[in-house]
């Protein structure tokens, strides 16, 4: 009857006990923890603090089409750096019509279009 409480199994016993009562331990220090980082969070804003439409109303989208400025050429027998490259900046470009797809052509690489032949 008491042959299950004796030498090694004890030990294995109180072991088990002993990690499951860190582990509940581990976790209240954390939420603990947590409550008092989220005490000195500032508070969310009041209604009164929302941001506001401009007067003006909504603000809505502007649509330009853009194109990239020109690559610099190189003279004969040089090559140029990225550092003479620089940046790869775009400006508005003359003609402001959307550019549409050709037709016949799928816009994209294995649409399932015939393509151009």
């Amino acid at each position: 009857m008491y042959e299950a409480a004796s030498g090694p199994r004890v030990f294995g016993y109180i072991l088990i006990l002993v990690a499951g009562v860190a582990v509940v331990a581990g976790i209240i220090w954390a939420f603990r923890m947590g409550s008092k980082v989220r005490d000195r969070e500032p508070a969310p804003p009041r209604p009164d603090e929302q941001p506001k439409m401009p007067p003006s109303g909504p603000v809505h989208e502007t649509h330009e089409v853009r194109e990239p400025d020109e690559v610099p050429r190189a003279e004969d027998g040089e090559r140029l750096t990225p550092h003479q490259l620089g940046n790869s900046g775009t400006r508005r470009a003359d003609d402001q019509s959307r550019s549409r797809w050709s037709s016949g052509s799928s816009g994209s690489f294995g649409g399932g279009g015939g393509g151009r032949t």
